[in-house]
């Protein structure tokens, strides 16, 4: 009784951390962003070009201790809970910078937008229900066991020669104009750092109930690996923040990290072996439809499609109105500040337009 007691403890304790993990770090994409377009304003190199002047701008060290904050939160929360219960709940960090972002950043979150965000805490909440539980780690030398595991070794050189490939090749040549490049090196990474955080939790705790931690020699291994591959995220991340949008970086960075993570952790700890059918339907439908929402969040952002101006849709549709014509794209806010429109807006049919030459505007 006692046991199950302090496992459902842990089971919240864990939870809650990785909720508030999920909040500091969707926080602090829009206050990087924003710090990044301060400079940006001011002419300096940006990030995405190898400047490093956001390292003089107080609201992008703001951005860095929030996600310090939500690292060391979500770093605590592994510690009492399993990856495949803190890893899937990432997905609320989408929701808050979509959130946060459309207050303020201007970046308009329309109908498409916010029922992919819904998509995403469904699914997760279903990944969450049909979790398959890893095997017990309880110490650092069943955890030095695991590593040295053929199959674990395998993946992880090729998440290295992977990473080396894409920061050496595909960066300088693809980096700035295509978002998956530098997601990808933050994601494989990233599943790496998640396997030094399991595992540095584990040696925490040993710590704490007075063992000789410190002399082992893979605590400290594990260190430095977490430092290296953090370091890394924090680079490329930053550069993806200040090329492309925020809310296509965010939910992007979500799905790839979460599809590496639970890739490493299913190959470490064996998890998938233990699960029966039905869980293994569950986990895989609700990733699907996290990649759902994701896609209605990144492919439709530029629709000016809102609640206000859905029934006149609708009353146009019935109507038989063109519903084959394009709909204007929203302005972003690196449009709006290089004072340009997209090309083919003006071309476009929208709702607003046609408000006007009936003498009439909708507000949106």
């Amino acid at each position: 009784m006692e046991t199950d007691a302090a496992s459902r403890t842990d089971f919240y304790i864990g939870l809650s951390l990785a909720i508030s993990s999920s909040i500091f770090i969707g926080g602090s994409f829009i206050l990087k962003k924003k710090g990044l377009l301060r400079l940006a304003g001011r002419g300096s190199m940006r990030a995405g070009q190898g400047g490093h002047a956001y390292l003089k701008e107080w609201l992008w060290w703001a951005g860095l201790i929030s996600m310090g904050a939500g690292e060391a939160a979500n770093f605590a929360a592994y510690a009492f809970a399993p990856a495949t219960l803190v890893t899937p709940l990432g997905a609320l960090s989408v929701l808050v910078s979509a959130v946060l972002s459309s207050y303020f950043l201007n970046e308009r979150l329309n109908i498409h937008g916010k029922i992919g965000c819904l998509l995403c805490i469904l699914g997760s909440t279903v990944m969450v229900i049909h979790a398959p539980q890893e095997e017990e780690v309880d110490s650092l030398a069943v955890m030095a066991e695991k590593l040295k595991d053929p199959g674990f070794i395998v993946f992880a050189v090729c998440i290295v020669v992977s990473s080396l490939i894409l920061i050496f090749v595909a960066a300088p040549r693809y980096g700035q104009k295509n978002v998956l490049v530098y997601i990808l090196i933050c994601s494989v990474i990233g599943s790496l750092s998640v396997s030094c955080v399991k595992g540095l939790g584990i040696g925490i705790k040993e710590l704490f109930a007075g063992k000789p931690v410190l002399k082992d020699p893979l605590i400290w291994v594990l260190l430095v690996c977490l430092v290296g591959c953090i370091s890394t995220q924090i680079n490329y991340l930053n550069k993806a923040l200040d090329i492309f949008n925020t809310s296509i970086v965010t939910p992007i960075y979500y799905v790839f990290f979460t599809t590496a993570v639970m890739s490493c952790s299913a190959i470490l700890f064996k998890e998938w072996h233990r699960m029966a059918a039905d869980s293994i339907v569950g986990t895989i439908s609700g990733f699907l439809t996290i990649i759902l929402g994701i896609f209605l969040l990144h492919a439709f952002k530029d629709i000016s499609f809102t609640w206000d101006t859905l029934p006149l849709f609708l009353r146009r549709g019935q109507r038989g109105g063109p519903w084959g014509q394009p709909y204007v794209p929203l302005l972003s806010q690196e449009s709006l500040s290089g004072g340009g429109v997209r090309a083919g807006s003006s071309k476009g049919y929208s709702p607003e337009s046609s408000n006007r030459r009936n003498g009439s505007v909708v507000t949106t």
